[in-house]
C-alpha cells in the first residue's frame, strides 16, 4: 500500500519511490508465416487509393490466432486487403536468421513509407499524426516485422499478458499461480507485458504491446526507434516498470524492453567525454539501462563500499528514477539521484545514439536530470557519481499512540518543534506517519551516527513522552541504534545478525540478492486508488509558522494517514546537495522543503474483468475522494509547493507547474528540438498536452 510501515531494524522503511532472454518471453522467430493466396472474389475489405507517399502496398488484413487484428504490407502498391492466419507460437529459432544488415540498411531495406516526409518538422509536428494500431492498414508488414527481428539479433518478441491465463477460468490452478506472483517485484520485472503497478481506478490498466524489442545495447534501441518512427507506431520504454501512472506500458504499441541491459562497471578514473578543459578523474558506476538499484548497491556498496544515491525500493529501476529526479533514504545528505549523473547514452527520436554530460549535449543531459523518463529518449547506459560511505547508518522505528483528539494535538505540535531542533539536519531522513486513529509512527533513519549518538538525539522526545504516560503509549518498543553502513542492502549480513527487512523471491531461477524491503510489499502488483504529494515549505518549521502545520497534519489526518518523507526534502542538506539539486529540471520547490508529504490508498493485485479479483471501483473512487480531502487540508498551509512526478496524482491539475515548476518552459524547448514530433510520449510528460491520453493523436 502506500504507507511503508517498518517491518523490522530501520531499513523496512524503504521510499515510496519506488545476456540471454529467460523463459517468460518468446522471440518472434517465424510467427509471422507467408500470405496464402487469395481470389480476388476473397477480397472483404476496399482501401482508397491513397497514393504511393502514403500508403505502403501489399496490404492485406491479417488475423491473430489471439483475435489480435493485424494489417500488414509488402513491396508493391496494392489497395485490397486479403485474410491470413498467424499461429502467435515460436517457430525453429534458426529461422527468422541472424541480423546481418546495420541499422540503416535494415532502414532501407524495410519497405516501410518514412513518415518523417509526410508531415514537417517544426516547433512540434503538424497535428495531422495518428500513430497506427494493429487494425490499420498502414501497421508493418510481416516482412518488416521479420527484418527488425534480423536487425536486433533475433530478441523481437511477441509480449505476453500472464494474466490473460485467467481469463478463462479465474479458479484454475494457473490463474491462482500468477496472482500469486503478482506480489513478487521481480517476476513482475521478468515479464514485458506487466508492471508493477497494475492500473489505477477511472485512470489506467496494464495491457501489453504487440511486440517488444528486448533490447541487449543502444543499436537494438536505436533499431526499434528507427522501426516506430519510420512506421508511426506508438513507441513505450520499460525497465524497472515502476510508474505509478503506467508510462511503461501501452496497448498496440511496440516496447523497448531494457530488462537485461544490467552491467554494473565501477570506474575508478571517469572522465567525461567531449570536454574542451581539462577534467578531474573521478569515481563512477556506469549501469546498463535495465539496471535495478539493488543490482547497483550490490556492487557498489556491498562489495565496494562506496555510495551512489539512488532509490529507495530495491527493485526501481535506475533509469527510470534518475530521469524522474530519484531520492533515497540518504539523500537529506547526497541529495537526488539526478543530481549524481555524470553521462548518459540515450537514443533519440530521429534514431542517433548520443553521448550527453555536461559538455556534450549539454541541454539534452539537463532535461534527463528529471525531466521525466521516457520523454527525450531511450537511455541505455548511465554512469552516476561514486561518494564516500560513512562508517555507520541505522535509524529508529517505534509507533506511539494518543489516548484523545487533544492529546494528538499536543503530540503532533510537540513532534514538529523537536523535528525542527534535532532531526532537521542532513543526518536524518525516511518518514513520520499521522494517522486517523491518533498514532504517530517514526520510521527514520540516519547516517554518520553511533548507537549512542543516535539514542541520545530521540532521548528527549522520549523523555517527554514519559511524562505524559496517561495521555501517550508507546506501542511497539523503540529500535534506535547503528550498524555498519557497508552492510545496509547486504543480505547475507541482515540474515546473520537477524534482520528481518527484506522478503525474497521464492522462483527456484531467482538470484540471491533478489529481495525487497518489508515495507515495500504492499504496492506489489497494486491498484492505486488515489496518491497525491505536496512538496512542504521549510518555511513552516519556523517558530511562528510550527503551530500552523501541527494544526494541518491534523486536520488531515482525520480524513487519511499522511506521510512525511523528510528524504525527499533537500532543505537541511548540506549546501552542495542543494546547489546539485538546482542544476537538475526538478521544480526548484525541492530545494526549499524539508520533506514531501504523501496521502496514498490502494489495494493489492487486481485486475478489471478476472471475478474475486477486480479492482474495487466503488471504494477506490471513495478512497481517492477522501485522500483528495486529506491533502487539501495541507495545501492550505504549502498551496505552492508543487508534486513529485513519479508520485503524485494521475490527475494532476497544471502537472507542467507542479512538477518542473520555472523549468518547464526550457524543457519544452529541449523536447522540441531532440523530438518535433513527439515520438516519446508518456502520461503527463512534457509535450504531452499535445496528443489524446493515449498517445496515439496529435491534437
Amino acid at each position: 500500500m502506500a504507507s511503508n510501515s517498518s517491518g523490522g531494524i530501520w531499513s523496512g522503511v524503504a521510499s515510496l519511490d519506488r545476456k540471454r532472454l529467460g523463459s517468460s518471453v518468446s522471440p518472434l522467430r517465424s510467427v509471422l508465416p507467408e500470405a496464402f493466396p487469395t481470389e480476388a472474389s476473397d477480397f472483404r475489405v476496399l482501401i482508397p487509393r491513397l497514393g504511393s507517399s502514403l500508403l505502403p502496398g501489399g496490404d492485406q488484413r491479417c488475423r491473430w490466432r489471439r483475435k489480435r487484428a493485424l494489417a500488414s504490407h509488402g513491396a508493391s502498391w496494392l489497395n485490397l486487403l486479403t485474410t491470413i492466419e498467424m499461429d502467435d507460437s515460436p517457430g525453429d529459432p534458426q529461422e527468422a536468421g541472424v541480423a546481418t544488415l546495420n541499422r540503416r540498411e535494415f532502414l532501407k531495406a524495410s519497405g516501410a513509407a518514412s513518415l518523417s516526409r509526410l508531415w514537417p518538422r517544426g516547433p512540434f509536428a503538424s497535428p495531422a499524426i495518428r500513430r497506427v494500431r494493429p487494425s490499420d492498414p498502414s501497421w508493418p508488414s510481416k516482412e518488416a516485422w521479420k527484418r527488425l527481428n534480423e536487425a536486433v539479433g533475433g530478441n523481437l518478441i511477441q509480449v505476453d499478458f500472464p494474466i490473460n491465463l485467467c481469463t478463462s477460468s479465474f479458479q484454475s490452478a494457473d490463474c491462482k499461480t500468477v496472482f500469486a506472483n503478482l506480489k513478487n517485484p521481480y517476476y513482475i520485472g521478468d515479464n514485458p507485458g506487466i508492471t508493477q503497478t497494475l492500473g489505477w481506478v477511472d485512470a489506467w490498466a496494464a495491457k501489453p504491446s504487440v511486440y517488444g524489442v528486448a533490447a541487449r545495447n543502444a543499436d537494438d534501441i536505436a533499431a526499434a526507434v528507427d522501426f516506430a518512427r519510420e512506421n508511426n507506431l506508438r513507441l513505450v520504454v520499460k525497465g524497472g516498470g515502476h510508474s505509478y501512472q503506467g508510462t511503461s506500458n501501452a496497448p498496440d504499441s511496440l516496447l523497448i524492453w531494457t530488462r537485461h541491459m544490467h552491467d554494473v562497471t565501477i570506474q575508478h578514473d571517469f572522465v567525461a567525454r567531449g570536454c574542451k578543459s581539462p577534467q578531474a578523474p573521478q569515481r563512477a558506476v556506469t549501469v546498463g539501462s535495465g539496471t535495478i538499484w539493488l543490482q547497483a548497491y550490490d556492487a557498489v556498496t556491498t562489495k565496494a563500499g562506496g555510495y551512489v544515491q539512488g532509490g529507495g525500493c530495491t527493485t526501481v529501476g535506475v533509469a527510470g528514477l534518475i530521469q524522474s529526479g530519484g531520492f533515497g533514504s540518504f539523500s537529506k545528505h547526497y541529495g537526488m539521484a539526478a543530481a549524481g549523473l555524470l553521462e548518459a547514452e540515450v537514443v533519440t527520436a530521429d534514431g542517433k545514439v548520443r553521448i550527453a554530460n555536461a559538455c556534450t549535449n549539454s541541454d539534452l543531459f539537463w532535461a534527463l536530470k528529471g525531466g521525466g523518463g521516457g520523454t527525450f529518449g531511450a537511455i541505455s547506459k548511465l554512469t552516476l557519481r561514486v561518494r564516500d560511505l560513512p562508517e555507520l547508518a541505522g535509524g529508529a522505528n517505534f509507533i506511539v499512540k494518543a489516548s484523545s483528539d487533544d492529546a494528538y494535538r499536543r503530540l503532533i505540535r510537540h513532534f514538529v518543534g523537536f523535528y525542527r531542533e534535532a532531526l532537521f539536519n542532513d543526518h536524518w531522513g525516511e518518514q513520520a506517519h499521522f494517522s486517523p486513529d491518533n498514532k504517530l509512527g517514526i520510521s527514520m533513519v540516519h547516517l554518520g551516527l553511533d548507537t549512542e549518538q543516535s539514542r541520545g538525539v530521540w532521548q528527549p522526545f522520549l523523555n517527554w513522552l514519559a511524562q505524559s504516560s496517561t495521555a501517550y503509549t508507546i506501542e511497539s518498543q523503540p529500535e534506535i541504534g547503528s550498524m555498519p553502513a557497508r552492510h545496509w542492502w547486504d543480505l547475507d549480513w541482515r540474515k546473520e545478525h537477524h534482520h528481518d527487512v527484506f522478503k525474497a523471491d521464492s522462483r527456484s531461477s531467482a538470484s540471491p540478492i533478489n529481495v525487497w524491503w518489508n515495507g515495500d510489499a504492499g504496492q506489489v502488483g497494486w491498484v492505486v486508488w488515489g496518491f497525491e504529494s505536496l512538496w512542504m515549505p521549510a518555511s513552516l518549521l519556523q517558530d511562528d509558522s510550527q503551530e500552523k502545520l501541527a494544526n494541518a497534519l491534523f486536520s488531515a489526518s482525520r480524513f487519511s494517514e499522511v506521510e512525511l518523507h523528510f528524504n525527499k526534502g533537500l532543505a537541511g542538506s548540506p549546501s552542495e546537495a542543494i546547489e546539485a539539486a538546482r542544476d537538475t529540471a526538478m521544480n526548484p520547490s525541492v530545494c526549499g522543503a524539508f520533506a514531501l508529504a504523501i496521502v496514498a490508498d490502494g489495494q493489492g493485485p487486481a485486475y478489471p474483468g478476472i471475478p474475486n479479483h477486480e479492482p474495487d471501483v466503488a471504494k477506490g473512487r471513495k478512497a481517492a475522494a477522501t485522500v483528495r480531502r486529506c491533502m487539501n487540508e495541507l495545501r492550505a498551509v504549502a498551496s505552492n509547493g508543487g508534486a513529485y512526478l513519479s508520485e503524485s496524482n494521475f490527475f494532476e491539475s497544471d502537472f507542467e507547474h507542479s512538477y518542473w515548476g520555472t523549468n518547464h518552459a526550457r524543457l519544452a524547448q529541449i523536447k522540441k528540438k531532440y523530438d518535433p514530433d513527439g515520438l516519446f510520449f508518456v502520461h503527463n510528460g512534457v509535450g504531452s498536452e499535445q496528443w489524446t491520453p493515449d498517445g496515439f493523436t496529435r491534437l
